[in-house]
């Protein structure tokens, strides 16, 4: 007679075994070549076309009317002889390309002209309206107050024009 034995056997399915090791393989590879991806990705620049040549003027024209402002100081900083200058090479680029640009470049790159100009006009219009009552600053720049926040608001921010 056989006798059974108290022990449970274990059974063991190498070919289970097998599978999950191809598994957990082909995960690490897709891991490896997503991290690679990303940091390639990461590394990589816009390409060198039309479009990264205006969103960069377009960029600085933006900066010189305060739109990036210094996170330290809270206050913006507001250069319009940059500001001018960059919406000024956005004109020279958009006369001297004139016909050579598709319609959909032709139409972004005189959307962007003209609202960056109207914001420039805005700036002007302040700072005017700044000297007209006489700020004076510390620095020698102009100052406009910023708006006391209400309750649970961020403080806003100071225009400040380089003197």
């Amino acid at each position: 007679m056989n006798q059974m034995s108290d022990e449970p056997k274990l059974h063991v399915d190498s070919e289970w075994k097998a599978q999950a090791e191809a598994e957990r393989e082909k995960l690490r590879n897709l891991d490896s070549q997503r991290q690679a991806s990303a940091a390639e990705a990461a590394d990589s620049l816009p390409p060198a076309d039309f479009r990264s040549i205006v969103g960069l003027l377009a960029t600085q024209a933006l900066g010189g009317l305060g739109a990036y402002g210094d996170p330290e100081s809270r206050k913006v900083v507001i250069d319009l002889p940059a500001a001018q200058f960059a919406i000024d090479l956005l004109d020279v680029l958009a006369e001297k390309t004139k016909g050579n640009l598709s319609a959909e470049e032709s139409k972004e790159l005189t959307v962007i002209l003209s609202e960056l100009r109207a914001r420039f006009v805005h700036f002007a219009q302040l700072v005017a309206a700044q000297a007209a009552q006489g700020r004076p600053s510390a620095t020698g720049a102009s100052a406009i107050p910023s708006v006391t926040p209400g309750k649970g608001e961020a403080p806003k921010s100071k225009l400040i024009i380089p003197g």
